[in-house]
């Protein structure tokens, strides 16, 4: 027998897993977005860029009672499958 409170709170998770989706549709088209601004590949990785979300995003999690240890592991995974996105899709200028 399924626990019924388990099968509730999942439900409520894929939920929040379809916004996650469309989230990171809107996400992917802003990168798009500045990938298709950048003329050069050394212009993907910006280390001072990716120190300051990343400080940011610890702030935010302490104020907000978040273990920032997971907000952070989060981040640096989205960041590293973002910066091999834009290697991948990246178009020399003419």
């Amino acid at each position: 027998m399924k626990n019924k409170n388990i099968l509730k709170i999942r439900k409520k998770l894929d939920l929040l897993d379809n916004k996650f989706i469309n989230l990171i549709k809107i996400r992917t088209s802003l990168v798009n977005k500045v990938l298709k601004e950048k003329n050069f590949k050394n212009q993907i990785v910006d280390r001072k860029r990716i120190k300051i979300i990343l400080k940011n995003i610890k702030k935010k999690s302490i104020k907000n009672k978040i273990d920032s240890k997971l907000t952070s592991r989060i981040w640096k995974a989205m960041i590293a499958a973002y910066i091999d996105y834009e290697f991948r899709n990246f178009k020399k200028k003419k």
